[in-house]
């Protein structure tokens, strides 16, 4: 039984890109790149050993994300050559064995899917070289001095994507081959420059994007929140018991019912608001309420912010001191919350859950207030779960739901048209249990 070496190619200098930092090392999501693109190979079944070449400026960087992670399968990291061409060697190269499947990936593809790697690894039982690609969507013009040349059929045209897969004999020699002709933008032009086989084609996914430029990451961040609406199907609420939960804003709506849930499950409940002498918006009484928390349970797992108001009116006829409440309490409450509360968190490495609204994602008349502070907390969330390694921070962006705050605001609805608060907070719940980090989690219907 051949053995299966993932090469996760990580040694590109993003010139591209255009960041401080190569893109594999930026963070989406909670994670770098290089995090989430190595943890698929890592949770393959398939897969035996996984090599990482890296770009050599960087390998202090890489060594210390390896140290962090604890990957059973990363077997070796290696300094990365001046061409991808050269990289790809290296990995090649690193492979001892007389024969091996060899998977070669693309650190800046993080979206492959666990079936495309199982695909290839099928095919290379007949084939000695796949590729992977998809059906081109966009006509394909070739041109010369600006000009077009030619205008191929796109019928017979399709994207190429990684990973690139291959007999190890067979790469081997491609790259003997080729010697020092770096004109190769991949492994498989070299097998078919030199005619050494048939590359077979395994289908690819149209997620399976490369982040190349500053704009990919907008998308692959909102990918990754699609991927995340699937919660793990092995998260028991009976994790919970002995778990001590801090809610703010918890003697109604969705607090309460986490609350209640959470109690039923044995968890250690403590639950404040406005209505209790708590006022988020008042740091101190919050830093007090935690450290109340902490005294007698010695340790603190989650805490909930789920406090705020929502107040409806054009901004121009609203006063200032009824826009600076609404500010003081559903954007500088969840900042005051989230400061307290980390110090305890990091102690037990546990969650931080903040709630959005549908409204974040674009502001609109008669919301600017609350849209904008619902906007502010995604950005204060994104930006925790890249400054806390030990501390998964997630956003909580429930569609319209049957709270008290909600009837206030809009008065009798229908009941089939809103998400009852007891769905939103088992989901919550199991949000806290998840290992979710930096992700706004969509709660609707028939998800999650």
């Amino acid at each position: 039984m051949l053995r299966n070496y993932a090469i996760v190619l990580a040694s590109g200098n993003g010139i591209r890109f255009g960041n401080d930092l190569p893109k594999q090392f930026i963070k989406i999501a909670g994670k770098t790149v290089l995090e989430h693109t190595v943890e698929i190979f890592e949770k393959h079944n398939l897969i035996d050993e996984i090599i990482i070449v890296i770009t050599p400026e960087y390998r202090v960087l890489g060594e210390e994300i390896l140290l962090k992670n604890n990957w059973s399968k990363v077997t070796k990291l290696l300094n990365g050559g001046m061409t991808r061409k050269e990289s790809s060697n290296i990995g090649i190269s690193s492979i001892k064995d007389i024969e091996a499947n060899v998977i070669i990936h693309d650190c800046a593809r993080p979206f492959l899917s666990p079936k495309i790697i199982s695909d290839c690894i099928s095919a290379l039982e007949k084939y000695s070289a796949v590729d992977v690609a998809i059906q081109a969507s966009d006509t394909i013009i070739k041109v010369k001095d600006n000009v077009i040349s030619e205008i191929p059929n796109r019928n017979n045209l399709m994207q190429g994507q990684t990973p690139q897969c291959f007999k190890l004999s067979v790469i081997k020699k491609a790259h003997n081959l080729s010697g020092e002709d770096n004109n190769f933008t991949d492994d498989c032009g070299l097998i078919l420059k030199h005619n050494l086989c048939s590359v077979f084609v395994v289908e690819g996914d149209i997620e399976n994007i490369k982040i190349t430029y500053p704009l990919d990451t907008y998308i692959a961040d909102k990918l990754f929140q699609l991927k995340q609406s699937s919660l793990p199907q092995d998260l028991k609420l009976e994790k919970l018991k002995d778990k001590v939960i801090v809610i703010f804003g918890g003697t109604s709506g969705i607090g309460m019912c986490i609350a209640q849930i959470a109690n039923l499950y044995g968890a250690k409940v403590f639950v404040t608001s406005l209505s209790q002498g708590c006022d988020v918006s008042n740091y101190e009484q919050v830093e007090m309420f935690l450290k109340t928390v902490n005294d007698k349970t010695s340790k603190i797992d989650y805490v909930i912010n789920t406090a705020g108001v929502l107040k409806l009116g054009k901004l121009s006829e609203r006063s200032i001191e009824d826009i600076k409440k609404d500010f003081e309490v559903n954007y500088l409450g969840a900042i005051n919350v989230a400061k307290a509360a980390i110090p305890y968190l990091q102690q037990t490495a546990g969650g931080l859950l903040l709630f959005a609204s549908s409204s974040y994602t674009r502001g609109r008349a008669l919301y600017s207030t609350y849209s904008s502070a619902k906007a502010g907390i995604v950005n204060l969330m994104q930006a925790l779960s890249e400054e806390l390694d030990n501390v998964r921070v997630n956003v909580i962006n429930p569609a319209r739901t049957k709270t008290p705050m909600r009837y206030r605001a809009f008065g009798k609805e229908p009941d089939n048209s809103l998400l009852s608060p007891e769905y939103v907070a088992e989901k919550a719940l199991k949000v806290l249990l998840s290992n979710i980090t930096g992700q706004v989690i969509d709660v609707r219907r028939n998800n999650v």
